[in-house]
């Protein structure tokens, strides 16, 4: 399918997802969201995708926000409408059952941060900034930066983030725990294709059921989170790459996992 605002390329295992409106900064307005919704729908069928690298294409932004000269216009039930426009598509990311890494390669801003936080790891370059400057413009964060956010970092970090409308650098950002490495820009999507190629090399049923339990436990209490883990757990044994892959670290072979 041929998209408007975004580059679907793919490497191997690999889907590379491009939001591609440079001159926007890549900001997210209804017609981006609701292709961005199709391309993941389409990925989550692909069975020859095992990971999905987000970025955004342009040197300067990964996603600058969502598009406030869409949003000015809105009246209020209109609001109400985009923000579960973009609550679909982060739950969407979220719950995909391949892995998605966000590789922040420049602004990730109000909406730009509520993408990445959508996202199971996120990386970043050396300029990359975040921030949820939405109460600066006489808004709030409405594509899940209240929920996701302070899962992430914490309350009260959170709520400085929120409140003050302050943007973080890429080590501040790593320092409290928004995203997980800082690279050069330079070798920044290198870094993310190495990365998505271990967790490529991986079985992907087991990845994915992984994903399913980190996400599923973190809306559950831990007792109920055992459970389902002890589920999935079970359900991998029904897999020929868990026989195999046992066989194979027994006898101190290799195995390449064929996602059945």
């Amino acid at each position: 399918m041929a998209y408007e605002n975004l580059i679907l390329e793919h490497q191997d295992y690999i889907a590379i997802v491009k939001i591609n409106r440079p001159k926007a900064l890549n900001a997210l307005n209804s017609a981006t969201l609701q292709e961005l919704s199709q391309v993941f729908t389409e990925i989550a069928q692909d069975k020859n995708v095992r990971v999905v690298l987000l970025t955004g294409n342009g040197e300067k932004s990964f996603v600058a926000g969502a598009d406030i000269a869409e949003m000015s216009k809105l009246n209020p039930m209109q609001a109400q409408k985009f923000s579960q426009l973009g609550h679909r598509l982060m739950n969407q990311i979220e719950n995909l059952p391949q892995p998605v890494i966000a590789v922040v390669n420049g602004f990730a801003l109000g909406g730009g941060t509520e993408l990445a936080l959508a996202c199971d790891i996120r990386i970043a370059g050396e300029k990359a900034k975040f921030g949820q400057p939405e109460v600066g413009l006489g808004l709030l964060a409405g594509f899940g930066g209240t929920q996701r956010l302070p899962r992430l970092v914490g309350s009260g970090r959170a709520s400085e983030i929120l409140f003050t409308a302050d943007t973080l650098d890429a080590q501040e950002a790593y320092r409290i725990g928004l995203v997980n490495r800082v690279y050069p820009q330079e070798d920044l999507m290198n870094q993310a294709v190495s990365l998505a190629n271990k967790i490529a090399s991986r079985a992907p049923m087991g990845v994915q059921l992984s994903k399913s339990a980190i996400h599923v436990g973190q809306n559950i209490d831990i007792v109920s989170g055992q459970a389902y883990e002890s589920a999935v757990f079970g359900e991998i044994f029904s897999s020929e790459d868990q026989k195999e892959g046992c066989r194979a670290f027994l006898e101190k072979s290799k195995y390449e996992y064929k996602g059945v």
